[in-house]
């Protein structure tokens, strides 16, 4: 007699029963997360326009007496890397988004961090360094998003990663004046690959409550507006589609040499002080002495004259990614958001002669497209466009930032550990 294989029914998983009192407890914190969202985005709009005043006050002091400043931005140069290794165990070329999600501890070292972030800024600006101002904002946004959550006694393991996320759109929000890019700019960043849509009534309430504060107190909103009509065609798909492959393989080249120039500098030139110090005299003298200026700073300088009409030229957006590479990577201090824009605004403003596009449009869709390649998203991007350049340009900027996230060789500006993308590179909902 043949003995019969029986093969034992797997019993599906059934989901956990939900009861109101569970309903009642993830409406109590829903309450709590909203009310902290609120705190921190008024917090964080005051820093954000109190940080970005003293910023201008620098700006335009350098500006007016360059050389009084510019040729001793080595100085500045040693004076930071003396605070960090005095006061901080962090490198101080470290921009990264790992804020401590699990342990208060992680949350207590970035707080200390924050002045030392805050005066590297003010001094590579005030000096004539080439890097954004992101950063100092960023982690003041997110550290203060977890220690809050270190704060609260919520049996909610999201706790921390969502008030970090709220933390975050505050940040960028208050900055820019850009609270929807800045909503999803933070939830794209700290859970890569998908989106957490618990984190997105938080940070909304963040994201507008930080705008409000910052533009009460004076600080200016990132916009440029134009009128451009374009007639729809089918070359005008194949034009949109190639530019994007240029705009995400640039931003995916800047990530990726981000990292790279780092470990490179470090190999090169060992002493950390004689490094700073030898890329301050580069810099400084590049930017002065041949570029009489031009690139010193932010580099909003160079987006508001391809906006504006004034003469953009064709080393403009290769110079701004040389100059900021090596200014960041040396230890300075700052961000990349801004030359990120520089660089995409030059970029696409030199190539649009080529294609017979208007250069105001291309240029905004260079913008965006860039920083998001370089930043790993896909949704900020898209909305940054809409709130900076208008949003009847949403079709334009959702086309070339898609085709731009796939063509980024799925490089990140931020440390690998932090962003972990998700295979297949696609975003996904989670509840």
């Amino acid at each position: 007699m043949k003995k019969k294989i029986i093969i034992p029914r797997i019993k599906a998983a059934e989901p956990p029963k939900r009861d109101i009192r569970h309903y009642i407890i993830y409406l109590v914190h829903t309450v709590i997360f909203c009310i902290c969202a609120l705190v921190i985005g008024i917090i964080t709009g005051a820093f954000d326009a109190a940080f970005i005043s003293v910023l201008t006050f620098l700006t335009g002091i350098r500006e007016e007496y360059p050389f009084y400043f510019t040729p001793f931005l080595f100085l500045a140069g040693l004076l930071i890397y003396f605070l960090f290794d005095r006061f901080s165990r962090e490198k101080p070329n470290t921009i990264s988004l790992d804020f401590g999600n699990e342990r208060d501890m992680r949350a207590k070292t970035k707080l200390r961090l924050i002045p030392l972030v805050i005066l590297g800024t003010w001094l590579t600006q005030l000096f004539g360094g080439i890097a954004g101002t992101e950063n100092a904002a960023i982690q003041t946004g997110g550290t203060l998003g977890s220690l809050v959550s270190g704060r609260l006694s919520l049996k909610n393991r999201d706790c921390a990663k969502i008030l970090t996320v709220t933390g975050l759109a505050a940040s960028f929000g208050g900055l820019f004046g850009t609270p929807v890019a800045a909503i999803f700019f933070a939830v794209e960043v700290i859970s890569p690959g998908y989106i957490d849509v618990t984190s997105l009534l938080p940070a909304m309430i963040a994201a507008y409550s930080s705008d409000f504060v910052s533009r009460l107190l004076g600080t200016e909103k990132l916009a440029f507006g134009s009128y451009i009509h374009i007639d729809f065609s089918v070359s005008l798909v194949v034009i949109i589609f190639l530019l994007a492959v240029v705009f995400g393989t640039v931003g995916g080249l800047f990530a990726f040499l981000f990292k790279k120039t780092k470990k490179l500098l470090s190999a090169i030139i060992p002493n950390p002080y004689f490094k700073i110090a030898l890329i301050g005299i580069l810099v400084s003298a590049l930017s002065l002495f041949v570029f009489s200026g031009r690139y010193s700073g932010t580099g909003i300088a160079v987006v508001k004259d391809i906006f504006s009409g004034s003469d953009v030229y064709y080393t403009d957006f290769i110079l701004i990614f040389i100059l900021t590479l090596l200014t960041l990577s040396a230890g300075y201090q700052g961000g990349v958001f801004i030359p990120l824009f520089a660089i995409g605004s030059s970029l696409g403003a030199v190539i649009a002669v080529f294609f017979n596009m208007p250069v105001a449009l291309t240029a905004a869709m260079g913008c965006t497209a860039v920083f998001g390649a370089a930043t790993n998203t896909l949704l900020a991007p898209i909305f940054l466009g809409a709130e900076i350049f208008g949003y009847e340009y949403i079709p334009y900027f959702f086309a070339v930032c898609v085709i731009a996230y796939i063509f980024n060789g799925n490089n990140c500006i931020y440390s690998a550990g932090t962003n972990r993308i998700a295979v297949p590179h696609l975003l996904m909902i989670k509840k």
